[in-house]
């Protein structure tokens, strides 16, 4: 009988020890999850995204189509009579009461653009009404 009772007892022991097993690998895999979890999500803490604040203006910088129209249109705004629109070169002449003037746009290395009016009888108001109207086509 002394056999017998002590099987029984170490029966028991093999269970409480497969318990206790089963519970320290379900800790461990907890653990694992939590662990993994964690370098997952990691990575995301680094990159912080930097919105600019309330009321800027963000500026884009002006495309060559946009700013040869916005010379083409500044010019037809004040009147002129427009003989040669070329895009290609970045030429748009008009002319207004005997008056001729240029627009060149060009587009420099770095992306921006350049936006030249020349008129060989300079007339300064007409040449600043153009400009003017150029800038508030272009959102100026």
């Amino acid at each position: 009988m002394i056999s017998s009772c002590e099987g029984r007892s170490h029966e028991r022991g093999d269970e409480a020890s497969r318990v206790g097993s089963v519970k320290s690998t379900a800790v461990y895999f907890r653990r694992f999850v939590l662990f993994s979890v964690c370098m997952l999500v990691l990575p995301l803490t680094g990159c912080p995204y930097y919105a600019p604040p309330p009321g800027t203006v963000v500026t884009v910088p002006a495309s060559f189509d946009r700013s040869f129209s916005a010379a083409a249109g500044a010019m037809r705004d004040e009147g002129l009579v427009i003989s040669i629109q070329d895009p290609g070169t970045g030429t748009v002449v008009g002319e207004l009461d005997g008056s001729t003037v240029t627009a060149s746009v060009r587009q420099q290395p770095d992306g921006s653009v350049v936006v030249q009016f020349n008129s060989p009888t300079r007339n300064p108001t007409l040449l600043d009404r153009i400009s003017r109207g150029y800038d508030r086509r272009m959102g100026r």
